[in-house]
């Protein structure tokens, strides 16, 4: 019988050094070979926060598996004085889900509040470059934004597109600021002419904030008075009209019935409460000061042609006549009232900054809520007609969500959008624009939250003003 054979001590420890070294790589291997996602799933994003010379804060968030998208997302309006952090996405869900998915997430805070668009362009693309010396050149490059942030989208798109690639709006005001600034006079002359004849109540040319919101608390005591009467409510319901405010416009709100005029005025009774609060003289008043002076007017103004072209003119006439009130008096009324002019030199400030030629040279995707009160859906129709004058239809896409309120999109109806334009840059078309497609990208991102794409046609805006086409009359 031949004996074993004996392994030296030495040759021993060379054996199992061997097999640990053989085991590491194979783990090595094994670890290398899983997909991207598996193997980066533990590792966080890169999470960056810095500061612009121009004093505005930035933030990023990039995954360790980027895909090579960044998303450059504009945030909406900041009033003055109330807190103004940086922000890279709509809220938290959506920027879970897009992270989720490979995407960078970049954007900054602007380095003022308010109508602040000759700040928050160049802060935004001092985020990308900031964001292109630190991580490298992005394969793709999306600005997208809500509300205000729509506008400063749409201005990066147009006069930045060398920048980008691709944008979305979602909730925007792609309007531009003199129409915004000129629809938000109508309400207000209409309600002070009607409910407040002998007021004063300073509708522009508002010296501080403090006139400004003893301006508003005045008109709002009497629209709060005039709810409480038939012809009150109906002269309500007239003044939103003229600001395409729909009948059904918050997510608490029941949906009323289509004939049911008293639950639709009582609806916009609330918006146009908002209205008055926020936009109408507080935010006006700032905005004047950046552009010099009053950048709205109504002269030449017909409201008996705007109502006749307003989403709500139907509950309008029949208010009226459920009040015993008349309808073409009142509209008389306020076109034999005195009406308020502009200043040239502001028109031309908000023209520069804060409004559109309609020239496209990138794919934008737009997409609005139905119900929102206090940017309405048909500032769709103003960027469409814009758009459309100067040849760039091709490249302008717009989709709409059945919901209330402002911005009240889920986190799947925005990843559908974004999947959207992503697609018309993958293949030079646009594809899948329509509901059921939209609603399947939805839900394919994120099944968990509501998909409600329909399909809609707002009316038309009714103060449009772009560069190319402006509106007459000032």
């Amino acid at each position: 019988m031949t004996s074993p054979t004996r392994t030296s001590a030495p040759t021993r420890s060379r054996v199992r050094a061997a097999r640990r070294t053989a085991c590491a790589a194979a783990l090595l291997l094994a670890v290398t070979a899983l997909p991207t996602s598996a193997a980066a799933a533990t590792a966080p994003p890169s999470h960056v926060e810095g500061r612009l010379p121009s004093g505005a804060t930035y933030v990023m968030d990039v995954p360790a598996d980027w895909n090579g998208t960044v998303l450059l997302f504009s945030h909406g309006y900041t009033p003055a004085g109330a807190p103004n952090p940086a922000q890279d996405a709509p809220e938290d869900a959506t920027k879970a889900l897009l992270l989720g998915r490979g995407y960078a997430l970049i954007g900054s805070s602007y380095a003022t509040t308010g109508w602040a668009v000759t700040d928050a362009v160049p802060d935004q693309l001092a985020t990308l470059s900031a964001f292109t010396d630190r991580f490298g050149a992005a394969r793709r490059t999306i600005a997208w934004g809500r509300s205000y942030g729509g506008l400063v989208t749409t201005a990066i798109a147009e006069r930045h597109p060398d920048r980008i690639d691709g944008s979305v709006s979602t909730c925007g005001l792609v309007h531009g600021g003199v129409a915004n600034w000129n629809n938000t006079l109508d309400p207000v002359f209409a309600l002070k002419t009607l409910l407040a004849p002998g007021s004063g109540i300073p509708l522009t040319g508002l010296p501080d904030q403090a006139a400004a919101s003893a301006a508003a608390d005045t008109l709002t005591s009497a629209v709060d008075s005039a709810q409480s009467t038939a012809a009150g409510r109906a002269r309500i319901a007239l003044a939103a009209a003229l600001h395409n405010i729909p009948v059904w416009n918050q997510p608490t709100q029941p949906r009323p019935d289509p004939d049911d005029w008293d639950a639709q005025q009582i609806n916009q009774y609330g918006a146009v409460k908002g209205l008055l609060k926020t936009a109408a003289f507080n935010w006006r008043q700032e905005a004047e000061v950046r552009a010099g002076g009053n950048m709205s007017w109504n002269t030449g103004v017909d409201y008996a042609k705007l109502l006749g072209r307003s989403s709500v003119r139907k509950e309008v006439t029949e208010l009226y006549k459920k009040a015993g009130l008349s309808l073409r008096g009142d509209l008389a009324t306020l076109n034999r009232a005195p009406r308020i002019s502009a200043d040239p030199a502001a028109v031309g400030w908000l023209s520069r900054t804060s409004s559109f030629t309609g020239r496209l040279t990138k794919p934008q995707f737009s997409v609005h809520t139905t119900g929102d009160a206090l940017v309405p859906v048909q500032t769709e129709s103003a960027l469409r007609r814009a758009v459309t004058a100067t040849g760039s239809a091709p490249l302008l896409r717009q989709a709409y969500v059945d919901n209330t309120g402002h911005c009240t999109f889920s986190p799947a109806e925005h990843l559908a959008a974004l999947r959207t334009l992503e697609d018309r840059l993958d293949t030079g078309t646009w594809r899948g624009t329509d509901p059921t497609s939209l609603n399947s990208r939805a839900a394919a991102a994120d099944p968990t939250t509501p998909a409600r794409y329909v399909t809609y046609r707002p009316t038309p805006y009714l103060r449009p003003y772009d560069l190319a086409h402006p509106a007459d009359g000032r």
